[in-house]
Parts: structure tokens; C-alpha cells; sequence
């Protein structure tokens, strides 16, 4: 969720800061600020709620010149967003800084120590403890390095922190537990952040601390440690994207312009996976799990948001086509409701940034209990990617809009390809059936390009509806989570309450709220639930409810019982949540354009969400 970013080099530190924080608001932030170490090593710094931009507007750049210097985009846990809460922090005599995501859970016990010290504090924050317990420590060991990881050791909960020290100017200490923080390692240049998007424009070697890791950074190197100072060799991983894919290319938003990009990105996600000769389906991550995989008893899906609508239109398939009883958890309960686990379960932990906090002690939690873990994630070396037994990569690219759009549907993708894996090893699916889907697969990416092409449709209903305070959507079987999703990207960017259902549940509740005023959005393919959605389309209708119905090519029937229609190509139904999508990603952003909402970087939320 926040942003840390750090540099220690050669340039002058400020610009690849500022750079580096701009690189990160797509996460979701309400305040930001930077400390420089300068040439006289005294440390000056600059910090203001609002957008980064604000924060430029606030301070004198000559000032800030030096070759160290850390940064943060702050989104709130504790203490409201303003200037005094902004990150860094610093102790009294201003002889630490500090940038931390994450939550110090025993940060009052600490406060009361520090306090009896001598200490005082004047912001809201947990991150303020942290930096003057640090600074308790230099006290007494005049080491910054001891003083940092004697620390640590006395905190509880989650942290990835950058700090600097005025008596020791020479170096960045950098550690994490429970959340993301990495390195760039370039020529004599280090670049320190929470997301590689802020390092790749420097250096495409990237080292990702893992859980108790510390490391001490200079200008001619590092020391990778663990927190109880245990030196530590690891290679450099390579950063798979460029800079161009996290551009917007053109498009006025980055949202709009990964929408136009899922063509390619399923592709992607099933570009050699998949012998369309031969009818072989083969994701090499999870061979050293297939003997799991085919003797599971049973499958649970969970994630967080939008991963947890892929993961209930993945039960659908699992059952269906695999015939395995399947539970889709949110990541956030499972834990907490102390779950029944079996050795022959196979938990599928869904998460686009691999960093989701909820999703990844999901994850641990499976493990713990001999559950078999496979993730489905989409930024390589995130941390449900290395902990999991197994997993693979849904490969849409890099997404920064904070609604997602292209990793839900590669998601979807990921899911339909490991159940049609599944069903071709243990025979649950006929060899005449199977072929028919991978013709439908194949035309796939064609078929999201006719949609995209249609986009003026969209915009013209969204117009239509851009004022309207509620909205309801509605789907039936496969569709269902669609609807859930369709609804939740509206609220998202648009801030129009919008909310999804089973058809058919609409009579148990939601159908009070049917007058002139509510539009219901309908997902109404030509499948073997056609006839059920029609007669609970004409129940909104008697109630004088706007009908826009979501149908397929060449369905003229629809057209009687429907306000608007949004027509979408025709497909094997494991594939139609992949298509029904789309449209609605359309309407949701056309709507919160109209009514000048900030599609990319909406209110209070993040895109990846690090805390718990």
C-alpha cells in the first residue's frame, strides 16, 4: 500500500526520489515526503499530505542535494492523513530518519518504554515509535547498524523500513518483515523500493529481501544479513518488463489502456501452455505438484476483492469440469474461523501483486496445516510466488491501474487452463468437448478485440447513467461472479453504490429497491440459464426497473424486454466470464470519467494491499 523508495550513488538523490514516488502512486497514498542526506551530512527534509506533486510545489530543490536519500507515499493506519503524519520520521534530536510501511501492533508498550526515557513524540503514527526506539539504541551502542536490528528484534507485527542516520551518513539500512521491500543493484548506484516500478528505469538486477532479512547498503556495495546477524549470499534477480509497459502509451488513463490491452494479455497467459495440435495442456509450475493436483479430494481457492470473484467462477469450473468439491474463502477469514485442512487438500492462493498480506498468511496458514499451495500471482519473485509449493504466472504485465482489469481476466484464463489441465489427466472431460474449447480459446483474443471495438456503445450508456446513485447487477451461474465483479469495479472508480447477485436471489431482498430510478445490469448469455434470466429480467421490468442487458451476438429476443443492450460474442461457457467482463470494465470506467472521478488513483484505496 505505501510507497518506500531510497537511493545511495553517485547522482543527486532528489530526482530519482521524486521519480521513484511518482512511479508508486499508482498504489494509493494520501501524503508523501523525502529526507536528503546533503554534502555538509546534515539531513534536510520535506513532508505534506496530498499528491506528490504538492509536495514538489513545497520546498527549495538546491537544498535538497546529496547522493543518499530515502522517500515515502503514506496511506493511513493510524493517525489521520496530514503533514505531521507523513513519513519520513525522525527522532527528537533529528538524528534518524525513517520511512516504514506496515503496522507495529506493540507500538504503545513501546511508546510507554521510550517515553519513561525521556522521549517524545508529536505525530499519530506507529512509524514515529519505531524511528525513536532506534534511536534509544544508538543511544547506547553508538552503531547504526546494532541500533537498527536491536530494534526490530523488540517489534511486533509487519514492517519493510528504509532508514538513514545523520552520525553515519554513508549508508541506507533496509529491512522487512511481512512486507515488500527490495533493491536495484546498479553501477555504483543502489535504488531501494517496495515495487520494482520505481527501479527499472535504473537497473533490472533486483535482490528481494525476504521475511528477517536486514541489509546495509552503500555506495560501493551491500551486506545482506538476517535480523539476528546472520550474513547471507543470494544472486540478483532479473526484472522481466521495461519501462514502456508501465507508460500509459497514449491513453489518457492507465486503466483504459489495460482494458484495450487484454487481447494480448491472454494471450500471454496461455501462450505455450497449451499444444492446439495435439489438444496438450501443460503449465510447467505445476508439474512437481500434479500427483497432488490429480488425487486432490478437495480444492479451496482463496484471495482478496477481485481474486476472490475469479476464485468463485473457478469453483464453477473445478466442479464441473474436474468433479472436486470446491470452497472459495476470503483470504482475511480463513484463518481466523480456524478451517478443517486435510493433507490431500490443494489450496490455490489468487493474488495479482503476490504481496496481498491477507492472501499470503492464507497461504502460510494452508501450509502449516500440510495443505498442498499453489499460487496463482502475476508479479514474479512477489512473495506468495516464492513461498508457495508450486504456482504459475499469470503473465498480464504489469497492471498500475488500482482497479483491476487485465489481471482479472488472465486470472480467469489461469484458472480455466489448470482445470482443463486437471480434467484431461483424471478423464472427467470428453476428448470432443475439450477440443471445442480450445477452438473457442483460440479465437479468444479476436473476440476481446471485437468488443473493445465496440466501445462507443458503452460510452453511450454509460452517459445515460452516469447520475444514478444505485445500480444493481445480475448474473446466473458461471455469471454470477461476474456481476459481483461488474458491480464492485463501479463502486471502486465511480463511487456509485453498485451491488451483484445470483439472479434468482433478487426476490429474496434486493427487488424492494426496483422503482424507475434503478438501473439492473443483466448477464445474459445464450446458455442453459437463458430462459431463468429472461423471466427474472421481466420481474424488473414489471417494476419499471432500467434494464441493460448484457447478451449475445445475433440474440434478437433479448431486445423486447431491454432498455439498452451491450451485445457480446458467443463462447464455451468457461470462457464467458473472460468476455462478459470486459464490457463491464467499459461501463465502469466511461461512467466514472463522465462524473470526473480519478480512475487510476481512487479514494482511500490501494493496489496492493500490504496490511492486514
Amino acid at each position: 500500500m505505501c510507497g518506500i523508495v531510497g537511493y545511495i550513488g553517485k547522482r543527486n538523490s532528489l530526482p530519482v526520489l521524486l521519480e521513484g514516488l511518482k512511479r508508486l502512486e499508482y498504489r494509493g497514498y494520501d501524503s508523501a515526503g523525502v529526507a536528503v542526506i546533503n554534502s555538509d551530512s546534515d539531513i534536510i527534509f520535506f513532508k505534506k499530505a496530498g499528491k506528490v506533486k504538492e509536495l514538489e510545489s513545497e520546498f527549495n530543490k538546491d537544498l535538497l542535494n546529496g547522493n543518499v536519500g530515502i522517500g515515502h507515499t503514506r496511506w493511513a493506519t493510524h493517525g489521520e492523513p496530514n503533514d505531521t503524519n507523513a513519513h519520513p520520521h525522525f527522532d527528537e534530536g533529528r538524528n534518524i530518519f525513517l520511512v516504514h510501511n506496515g503496522i507495529i501492533e506493540n507500538y504503545l508498550s513501546i511508546k510507554k518504554k521510550l517515553s519513561l526515557e525521556g522521549f517524545s513524540f508529536t505525530s499519530d503514527t506507529d512509524s514515529e515509535i519505531l524511528t525513536n526506539l532506534v534511536e534509544y539504541h544508538f543511544r547506547h551502542k553508538n552503531d547504526f547498524e546494532v541500533a537498527v536490528r536491536m530494534a526490530l528484534t523488540e517489534v511486533e507485527g509487519t514492517y519493510g523500513i528504509a532508514c538513514i542516520c545523520k552520525a553515519e551518513p554513508d549508508k541506507i539500512i533496509v529491512a522487512r518483515m511481512g512486507s515488500p521491500l527490495m533493491f536495484g543493484v546498479g553501477i555504483d548506484e543502489t535504488i531501494i523500493s517496495s515495487d520494482a516500478a520505481a527501479i527499472v528505469n535504473y537497473t533490472k538486477n533486483v535482490i528481494y529481501l525476504e521475511d528477517g532479512e536486514f541489509a546495509v547498503i552503500r555506495k560501493g556495495g551491500f551486506q545482506l544479513k538476517t535480523i539476528k546477524d546472520e550474513h547471507i549470499m543470494r544472486e540478483a534477480q532479473r526484472i522481466e518488463y521495461d519501462l514502456a509497459e508501465i507508460e500509459k502509451g497514449g491513453f489518457e488513463h492507465f486503466m483504459l489502456k489495460e482494458i484495450c490491452e487484454q487481447p494480448e494479455s491472454i494471450q500471454n497467459t496461455y501462450r505455450g501452455r497449451i499444444n492446439f495440435d495435439t489438444g496438450l495442456v501443460k503449465l510447467g509450475g505445476l508439474e512437481t505438484v500434479k500427483d497432488k493436483l490429480l488425487s486432490a479430494k478437495r480444492f479451496i481457492i482463496t484471495g482478496c476483492g477481485t481474486a476472490w470473484h475469479a476464485g468463485l467462477v473457478g469453483e464453477y469450473m473445478l466442479e464441473r469440469y474436474c468433479r472436486v468439491p470446491t470452497e472459495v474463502e476470503y483470504a482475511s477469514e480463513f484463518r481466523y474461523r480456524q478451517p478443517i485442512i486435510n493433507s490431500d487438500d490443494v489450496v490455490f492462493v489468487i493474488s495479482q501483486s503476490g504481496e496481498t498480506a491477507d492472501s499470503l498468511a492464507a497461504m502460510k496458514e494452508a501450509k502449516r496445516l500440510g495443505a498442498t499451495t499453489v499460487g496463482i500471482v502475476n508479479v514474479v519473485g512477489s512473495t506468495i510466488a516464492r513461498e508457495v509449493d508450486a504456482g504459475t504466472y499469470i503473465h498480464a504485465g504489469p497492471e498500475i491501474g488500482v482497479a483491476s482489469t487485465k489481471a482479472f481476466t488472465s486470472q480467469l484464463m489461469s484458472l480455466a487452463l489448470i482445470t482443463l489441465m486437471i480434467a484431461q489427466n483424471k478423464g472427467t472431460i470428453k476428448e470432443r468437448e475439450l477440443d471445442e474449447m480450445l477452438r473457442e480459446l483460440k479465437m479468444l483474443p479476436d473476440k476481446i478485440r471485437q468488443i473493445i471495438e465496440k466501445h462507443k456503445e458503452y460510452e453511450f450508456v454509460a452517459e445515460e447513467f452516469k447520475d444514478s446513485r444505485n445500480f444493481l447487477y445480475l448474473g446466473r451461474g458461471f455469471n454470477f461472479p461476474v456481476a459481483l465483479e461488474g458491480a464492485l469495479k463501479l463502486k471502486e472508480i465511480s463511487y456509485i453504490h453498485a451491488e451483484g447477485y445470483p439472479a434468482a436471489e433478487m426476490k429474496h431482498g434486493p427487488i424492494a429497491l426496483i422503482d424507475e430510478n434503478m438501473p439492473v445490469v443483466f448477464i445474459a448469455p445464450k446458455d442453459s440459464t437463458y430462459d431463468k434470466i429472461i423471466s427474472n429480467i421481466e420481474e424488473i421490468k414489471a417494476r419499471k426497473g432500467k434494464i441493460i442487458a448484457l447478451a449475445n451476438d445475433g440474440d434478437e429476443d433479448i431486445k423486447r424486454y431491454s432498455d439498452y443492450i451491450i451485445h457480446v460474442p458467443r463462447t464455451a461457457p468457461i470462457f464467458a466470464p473472460i468476455l462478459n467482463s470486459i464490457p463491464l470494465q467499459f461501463l465502469s470506467y466511461f461512467i466514472a470519467t463522465a462524473r470526473g472521478c480519478n480512475v487510476d488513483q481512487p479514494r482511500n484505496l490501494a493496489k496492493s494491499v500490504t496490511v492486514e
